[in-house]
Formats: structure tokens, C-alpha cells, sequence
């Protein structure tokens, strides 16, 4: 179950994974990094909060940044970034899926202290917009559904109905997961294993 209470990230990690609250849990790793991080928002006057098992900073009632922990790396993801100038080239996408350049990668504990003026110029520049009510332009983009969960969907109405109800987010989360595998047996197996989050409600990543 993902963590509710902030304090719970830095002390176990975010409770998406069987790591959580374990000495193997990504967290532990960036410890160091992570509570700098979280120092540099605050002090920024960010307000701190817990979504989808993260620290989440925002600011004038819109979401500013989010950070989180990964076996190899830990960062600091921006909100609304097709906003965002990045006259320092830092920022990077996520994945291939990903619209614009979004986040800040930290391979190291001691990066964050190299680069906390540059954190807190792009902080100040995400509140600014959040201030102004600025906001990106809104990009809708059909999700190209796999095959698979097509015929799957045809197949099964009920799963069909569920998947249509889910969020967009949701829905791409499991066109993520299905595209990850180049094998038609491997997406129906994953259709098949996540049917029942499906009609849950629940995207690919929650558990």
C-alpha cells in the first residue's frame, strides 16, 4: 500500500514494492540527495504533500514538482514542463514516451548541492507560472491501443468497458506496459494478469 504520510517516504520509500521498508528499498541509496531535495522546496516555500506514494511540493494550488528514488538514479520531476525554459539544459524526459523534457537526474548524493542554485531558479520560474495561472497547452494525442488489448477488449466487454472508464493516464500507463514486451504471448499474459486492476480502476503501476 503507497505511503499517506510524508515522513514515511524518507524513513521506508513510497510502498508501491515488496522493497518497501527494507534496507534494499531505493530510497535508502539517495537518502542524502532525496532530503536535500526536500529542504531546497521547503525552503522555497513550497507545500509539502503526499501523491501516488511521492513527495509532492506545490504552490498556489497547482502541483509544482514531485521527487522520487530509482535503482540507478533519484529526481526531481516538474509539473506543466512544456512551460519550463531549461537555459541550463539540465532537464531530460523521463522515457520515450514522455512530451517534453521534464525532470532533473541525480546519480550521485553530493549533485544536489552542486546544482542547488539551478533547482532554485527553476522552482521559482514553476511558481511564477502557477502564480499567473499559466499552464501549457493541452495536447491531445489518441492513445495507438496494442493489437492485443484491442482484440482483448473486443473479446471482453466488461474489461473493454472498465479500460474506457480509466483516466487517460491510466489507460496510457498499460499501453506503456504492453508496448515493453515484443512478444504477442507476453502482452495477452499481461493483459490477462491485469484485467483485475483493470476493472478495479487502476493503472498499470498501482497496486
Amino acid at each position: 500500500m503507497m505511503i499517506t504520510a510524508i515522513d514515511d517516504y524518507f524513513a521506508k520509500g513510497c510502498g508501491r514494492c515488496e522493497r518497501f521498508a527494507t534496507p534494499d528499498c531505493s530510497t535508502r541509496s539517495w537518502i542524502a540527495g532525496l532530503e536535500q531535495l526536500r529542504r531546497i522546496c521547503l525552503d522555497c516555500g513550497l507545500t509539502e504533500t503526499v501523491k501516488w506514494g511521492h513527495p509532492c511540493y506545490m504552490h498556489a494550488g497547482r502541483n509544482i514538482v514531485i521527487i522520487g528514488a530509482f535503482r540507478n538514479d533519484y529526481r526531481i520531476t516538474f509539473f506543466n514542463a512544456s512551460l519550463m525554459k531549461d537555459p541550463d539544459g539540465v532537464l531530460e524526459r523521463q522515457g520515450p514516451n514522455s512530451r517534453h523534457p521534464d525532470m532533473i537526474r541525480f546519480v550521485k548524493n553530493e549533485d544536489v548541492a552542486r546544482m542547488t542554485p539551478v533547482i532554485q531558479a527553476y522552482l521559482r520560474e514553476a511558481m511564477n507560472y502557477a502564480e499567473s495561472g499559466l499552464k501549457g497547452e493541452k495536447e491531445d494525442v489518441p492513445l495507438d491501443l496494442p493489437e492485443e488489448l484491442v482484440t482483448a477488449m473486443d473479446d471482453d466487454p466488461v474489461l473493454a468497458e472498465a479500460f474506457h472508464r480509466l483516466t487517460p493516464g491510466r489507460q496510457k500507463s498499460y499501453v506503456i506496459l504492453l508496448n515493453g514486451a515484443k512478444q504477442t504471448d507476453t502482452r495477452r499474459a499481461r493483459i490477462l494478469k491485469n484485467r483485475d486492476k483493470i476493472l478495479a480502476g487502476k493503472g498499470a503501476l498501482e497496486r
